[in-house]
């Protein structure tokens, strides 16, 4: 059984630890809230930019001028996974999540014999993949969201990107974030970003069954200049927007799970010192009885 001075040490040490996680929680939720507003405030832009390309790669499919980034190379031999990370950790389950999607995604692609190259933005995904697939990383991109996360440093990887699928470094690129749903709850999603993949309707059919130049909603524009000039200059810029909102939705992930993870850090700290103050108590206790006992023996021995 320990002693009373190292019981009274790791009282103190475990409330250290606690007001340690109670200021990381609160940091963590000040972050939060404004995060969440940024990463909802992304939505709605990028999934109409999303349903406008959608109704106009409906147009251009199959014709001959059809913009790379829309019609693909042709091939899916080579494969560029994007694994979006946080550069910290102390945030539950959030970086493990996503490295496991990634995982699953790279066994796939090998296992249908597929050449893999993993694009890692955060330091986190890039720790954790490296152990496995150390020589299917090709760049680290880290701290994209210090100071602040903005567009110049989302644009700057899809410029990366597309410079690379220009190169025909790869064929088919997927990014792996976390969405955000709740302080508790973050969903994992892959997304398709080249090719350009239509988005689903609610039906879970493409954009293109609204028809030629219509959206999902079933209304039809009319486009000036052409589809083909408009794709040409909007998929880029999608691209990055994607990217963009793909990075908000990690950042209110991120401070979501830390929120939650030194929640629970703090009521454990809590539960140890009750338990260690009873241990303490109990062994104080039990030698004050002893020291009684024996003063009482040596006065009856006399």
């Amino acid at each position: 059984m320990p002693n009373l001075k190292d019981l009274k040490v790791r009282i103190d040490s475990v409330k250290s630890t606690r007001k340690i996680t109670s200021a990381m929680k609160m940091v963590a939720a000040a972050k939060l809230r404004r995060a969440q507003e940024q990463a909802e405030a992304s939505r709605p832009y990028a999934q109409r930019m999303e349903r406008m390309l959608g109704s106009l790669a409906a147009a251009a499919a199959g014709q001959a001028g059809a913009p790379k980034l829309l019609a693909g190379t042709g091939s899916d031999q080579t494969h560029l996974v994007v694994v979006a990370t946080a550069d910290r950790g102390l945030c539950g389950g959030f970086n493990t999540s996503i490295v496991r999607e990634a995982r699953r995604l790279i066994r796939s692609l090998v296992s249908d014999g597929k050449t893999v190259k993993i694009l890692c933005v955060g330091r986190k995904g890039r720790d954790q993949l490296r152990r496995d697939y150390a020589s299917m990383i090709i760049e680290t991109i880290e701290d994209v969201a210090r100071p602040k996360l903005s567009f110049d440093k989302a644009a700057a990887i899809g410029e990366r990107i597309v410079a690379m699928f220009a190169a025909g470094e790869f064929d088919v690129c997927t990014m792996i974030y976390a969405e955000f749903r709740s302080a508790i709850s973050q969903i994992v999603t892959p997304q398709q970003l080249i090719p350009f993949a239509p988005p689903k309707s609610k039906n879970g059919e493409e954009a293109e069954s609204a028809g030629t130049n219509g959206d999902l909603n079933g209304a039809v524009y009319e486009y000036e200049p052409g589809e083909e000039e408009i794709l040409t200059a909007l998929l880029p810029t999608n691209i990055s927007i994607q990217i963009f909102k793909a990075l908000l939705e990690n950042a209110a992930s991120e401070h979501g799970a830390r929120m939650t993870a030194m929640d629970n850090a703090t009521r454990n700290a809590g539960d140890m010192i009750n338990n260690l103050t009873l241990i303490y108590n109990r062994t104080r206790q039990a030698a004050i009885t002893g020291e009684l006992i024996e003063i009482i023996s040596a006065k009856e021995a006399m």
